[in-house]
């Protein structure tokens, strides 16, 4: 029997420059045996960090016609993964969008991108916040960091946590919003380490996976962790297997771009650790 290739709509901008978004997330999946199907919201020339006078193209309007002409199609999907959304409208399309192509019940991933290092990115307003849980209420999986975390449940956010049991509430409160599945990101620790901690309702178990925390912050790591739990759940790897491999990933690209000193706007070394991803999640396959 031919085995079918998973199919993920891949709800993010294009940042031509800069490795984020889905210049990070298609080779990711495609090395992971998974077909993409982007659905731009927006093309930039770069990301919007650490760079000046961007050109940008905004796929709003244009974004409907794209997914239903996929309807017309008969085409449907594995997984739907949506990241940054840049308004009020792009966040309702997107409830459309999952809506429409609830049909065979596919894995709905999204990554409520909001904010960082305690900040809500300029273009967020309390709004949209209010328009980003509806999005989380339709998710069977999210992934947020401890800044959109603390936004999303109104709690102030620490420079660094201690308290792991509060997490633990938080996690429990994040998925009263809908989701079956939480995974919090980039949680900076007292000594020094990353944890990022996830929940299943359906167990009520908690997993975490702990890095050591490296001096820089490098965009699309977010991305790139999303990436690869998707992948790894997708082809059926318990969440603690996924958070685990995609942690380490993300962990090896940051290591190796901090060494070799790549300046932070540019992300990290993705294409040289690319076949490390699919030895890995290929020895998971078989184990």
């Amino acid at each position: 029997m031919k085995q079918q290739v998973p199919r993920v709509a891949a709800v993010h901008d294009i940042s031509c420059f800069g490795r984020c978004s889905l210049t990070v997330i298609m080779p990711i999946l495609s090395s992971m045996g998974i077909q993409v199907c982007p659905l731009p919201t927006a093309v930039l020339s770069t990301h919007l960090g650490g760079y000046k006078n961007v050109a940008f193209c905004d796929f709003t309007d244009r974004m409907a016609g794209f997914y239903q002409h996929w309807q017309q199609e008969g085409i449907t999907f594995d997984c739907i993964y949506s990241g940054f959304l840049a308004s009020e409208q792009q966040i309702d399309t997107v409830l459309h969008f999952v809506d429409e192509f609830s049909g065979n019940h596919p894995l709905v991933l999204v990554d409520p991108v909001m904010g960082d290092e305690g900040r809500l990115y300029s273009v967020y307003t309390s709004q949209m916040q209010e328009q980003m849980k509806k999005l989380v209420s339709k998710a069977d999986i999210i992934t947020p960091n401890y800044t959109e975390t603390c936004f999303l449940l109104g709690e102030q956010y620490q420079e660094q946590v201690a308290d792991y049991d509060e997490l633990k509430t938080w996690l429990i409160r994040l998925s009263d919003f809908g989701p079956a599945t939480v995974i919090m990101t980039g949680i900076p620790l007292v000594n020094q380490q990353i944890m990022n901690i996830g929940y299943e309702r359906s167990s009520g178990c908690f997993w975490e996976v702990i890095n050591k925390h490296i001096p820089a912050r490098y965009p699309g790591t977010g991305d790139i962790f999303a990436s690869v739990l998707a992948g790894a759940l997708l082809h059926k790897h318990k969440l603690p297997a996924a958070m685990k491999l995609a942690a380490d990933f993300v962990s090896l690209t940051i290591k190796t771009t901090f060494a070799a000193g790549t300046p932070t706007r540019e992300g990290v070394l993705l294409e040289s650790h690319l076949p490390w991803l699919c030895r890995e999640w290929t020895n998971c396959q078989n184990n």
